[in-house]
């Protein structure tokens, strides 16, 4: 059984808020999302690696987010926001698969389907200001070097 993107990108999301939180270990979140979303094994796993992948850039990532939500301080970013954030970039910067307008779109549907309707400006704003930057381009060439060294 294929899953559709839209809610492999859902249960990529939950597992991100989930280590955000400090939630159990990835057995316990593995097992739960297991009875509660009727998926595969094969498809967490593949959720697990691609939040793995995340995780690998976060400090990047984290950063831009940061010089993005100038007037916001980063740590006042609700999870769920930060997360979807980190999300966002990860697909605009890193996941070629993905377009950068479908990566926007769904992160602001995203949040308003886990978030609040406003939190959906504001994270359309900074992923919006990210794809245009040039300074997002520096980074992703600076961790392609990274890995190829």
């Amino acid at each position: 059984m294929v899953v559709p993107q839209r809610k492999f990108r859902e249960i990529v999301f939950q597992m991100l808020f989930s280590q955000d939180l400090g939630g159990g270990g990835d057995a316990q979140v593995v097992s739960t999302m297991l009875d509660q979303l009727m998926v595969t094994k094969k498809t967490l796993r593949q959720a697990c690696d691609r939040v793995s992948e995340i995780f690998m850039q976060v400090e990047g990532i984290d950063n831009l987010i940061s010089k993005f939500s100038k007037d916001y301080d980063f740590n006042r970013i609700s999870r769920v926001e930060r997360n979807i954030l980190r999300l966002g970039v990860f697909e605009l910067l890193f996941d070629d698969a993905v377009p950068p307008k479908v990566a926007i779109s769904e992160s602001i549907r995203l949040s308003r389907k886990f978030g609040t309707p406003e939190g959906g400006a504001f994270v359309n704003a900074i992923l919006d200001g990210i794809h245009r930057s040039e300074e997002s381009k520096c980074l992703l060439k600076t961790v392609s070097k990274e890995e190829s060294a």
